[in-house]
């Protein structure tokens, strides 16, 4: 197949590394994939390997026209058999873009934090009607846009997976090094979270459960792996609980790996989620994670055999499900059958095999009466 990739940009995320990795794994397969983005965000530009071309359309207004026009001078020279946006604004561009070119849009949000984007949302509902197919990251999430009419001609769900030889159990040698650096305590009980901060993360949430942890007498310590805007906010927070030394924020990471194995367990005390790549890898390493029950978790984790659940803001119980955790026995026994829940039904391969089988239904010609076309020359 010919494939064209189009993110809003390359920024670290989870929308974009998931788009990122599709292009590579489907050009790993043979397939000729060519990847653009519109904003000039090239963080992971150096993570696309294999493809046939990457393209910054360098958009510097909600819709530029130089940059539409560049996006269809791209498909007119590549010549896609079908077009795979990443999320509502590349999904704009690709419809006014793509002129008969069959496209899949991969929508990675459920709950929009402000008016304004769900007022936008309005608007991009019939681009999503008018795609040839929609695919969610989970069935709560294609339940939730269902009953507020977005959806695709077709609409699939397709889970988010791992690559499990890159995710690896056990504790490689830098996860010690790690814990020294920071000052941890062989004693302590390091919970971890890799995300963004951004509001709708919540990592006030885990400073406050770690308060709460100390007060009963369990030497918790928050890693915190990423950085953004709410970050002086939950430095302030824990200055203020007398945490300074027990918060660590160590800033965007290009392998998180190490961190994460320095962690005994991970949190995602997230307000919205749609179906979480973090606590994949996490459950990958043998991290149990205690998972806000939003979005996919609940298809993702079976609550107290491979990872706990618990109510979105509800801190009393992100803070019990911790303290279990802190027994080492529990915690290497969740960790263990996490691991087989992501090798089993969460593999990157299973996903690249729906994708691969989806973009070729799309890519495949198809007569007026609904029958496949025979290639040139078949008889």
């Amino acid at each position: 197949m010919k494939l064209l990739f189009l993110a809003t940009s390359l920024t670290h995320g989870g929308a974009e590394r998931h788009t990122v990795t599709l292009a590579n794994r489907l050009a790993e397969r043979g397939h000729v994939c060519h990847f653009a983005y519109l904003k000039d965000d090239a963080a992971q530009l150096d993570r696309l390997q294999g493809v046939a071309s990457v393209q910054c359309l360098h958009a510097r207004r909600y819709l530029d026209f130089a940059s539409l026009g560049k996006l269809a001078q791209l498909i007119g020279t590549a010549r896609p058999q079908a077009i795979v946006a990443a999320n509502q604004y590349a999904l704009l561009y690709a419809s006014l873009a793509r002129g008969r070119v069959p496209l899949a849009v991969t929508f990675h949000a459920t709950f929009l934090c402000s008016a304004k984007e769900r007022l936008q949302m309005l608007a991009y509902r019939p681009l999503f009607w008018n795609a040839e197919r929609a695919v969610f990251l989970c069935e709560a999430q294609r339940r939730h846009w269902g009953r507020r009419a977005v959806f695709g001609r077709s609409s699939v769900v397709i889970h988010n997976g791992v690559d499990t030889g890159h995710w690896q159990p056990g504790a490689p040698p830098q996860a010690a090094a790690v814990r020294r650096a920071l000052g941890f305590e062989e004693s302590d009980y390091v919970v971890g979270m890799s995300a963004v901060l951004r509001p709708e993360k919540n990592h006030v949430a885990l400073v406050r459960a770690v308060a709460e942890l100390r007060r009963r007498g369990i030497p918790a310590r928050a890693l915190m792996i990423g950085d953004g805007e709410t970050r002086p906010a939950v430095e302030a927070l824990a200055r203020r609980l007398g945490l300074a030394e027990r918060v660590s924020i160590i800033g965007l990471q290009q392998d998180v790996r190490p961190f994460l194995a320095a962690s005994d367990v991970v949190a995602l005390p997230s307000l919205t989620e749609t179906f979480s790549l973090a606590a994949l890898e996490a459950m990958a390493l043998e991290r149990p994670v205690v998972h806000a029950r939003v979005g996919g978790a609940a298809e993702m984790i079976r609550h107290g055999h491979d990872g706990f659940l618990f109510p979105v803001g509800d801190r009393a119980a992100l803070v019990e499900h911790l303290a279990a955790l802190a027994q080492g026995g529990l915690r290497r026994d969740m960790g263990a059958r996490a691991r087989q829940t992501v090798e089993t039904r969460f593999s990157e391969r299973v996903m690249v095999d729906r994708y691969e089988a989806t973009l070729s239904e799309l890519a495949t010609p198809r007569r007026k009466d609904g029958n496949l076309r025979k290639p040139a020359g078949a008889h």
